[in-house]
């Protein structure tokens, strides 16, 4: 089967492209580096011709809300409308845990309005909604630093492998179309500070770290359940355990 996955140069991507190649598909990474550009549509069309399945993971991590929902639905766009020439068979786009839930301007807004824009495309389609990776626990600490210290909401996280990703990924998109959502998850859920608080012991961080009830994750108003999945979903089979083990290594 030849697929195109768009962002396959990226942390999931990569790893997608790297898998289903191991399955014998004719996988194709798609991103800036080969050429193919979802805003101004360079390379887009040509990269799909043939396809009979999509696997979008391309991301921009900015927070501004109308250049944040312009990437997202601007890339979109471009990609179902090559996917509906391409006569592609199964568009599969990698969302957030909770997007549903938290209706707020900004980074989950757009990933909001991409989700609407591949449901109501007329391709078969599966949203694939992913709780954060181990990956970007540093990252958030980052994010969430106030002065000498690093200030966390007491929500939980059910945070996944990037690895775990990948292979979910691939999995769907060899699979028929869902027509709606699948959701996936670590195995374990515990609050924040339960896992960045490993992450940054194990990189030298010595911040203290405070959890505060009235703690926004980046401007966005969460309870305890707001980024974890409230029903059904697929778990990941890396711990967290053995995912800070294979970093110290």
């Amino acid at each position: 089967m030849r697929i195109v996955v768009a962002g396959g140069t990226g942390l999931i991507g990569s790893k997608v492209v790297a898998l289903l190649r191991g399955q014998g598909h004719d996988a194709v990474p798609a991103a800036l580096q080969t050429g193919f550009d979802t805003i101004t549509g360079h390379g887009v069309r040509d990269a799909l011709k043939g396809a009979e399945a999509v696997v979008d993971v391309t991301n921009r991590v900015v927070f501004e809300p109308e250049e944040v929902m312009n990437f997202f639905t601007t890339s979109t766009r471009t990609l179902l409308d090559a996917a509906r020439e391409a006569g592609v068979r199964h568009h599969v786009v990698l969302s957030i845990v909770g997007v549903d839930r938290l209706a707020y301007p900004g980074y989950l807004n757009a990933k909001a309005a991409q989700e609407q824009l591949v449901a109501a495309s007329g391709i078969p389609f599966t949203t694939v909604r992913s709780t954060q990776f181990f990956e970007n626990l540093s990252a958030m600490a980052a994010g969430m630093a106030q002065d000498d210290q690093i200030v966390l909401p007491t929500a939980d996280l059910q945070p996944i492998a990037a690895a775990d990703v990948a292979v979910a990924m691939a999995q769907v998109v060899t699979s028929p179309p869902v027509g709606g959502v699948v959701e996936i998850a670590g195995p374990e859920r515990g609050s924040f500070t339960r896992f960045i608080g490993p992450v940054l012991a194990a990189q030298g961080d010595a911040r203290p770290i405070r959890a505060d009830v009235s703690a926004d994750y980046f401007g966005v108003p969460i309870v305890h359940d707001s980024l974890v999945p409230l029903g059904a979903a697929r778990t990941g089979r890396t711990s967290f355990a053995d995912w800070s083990a294979s970093q110290a290594s």
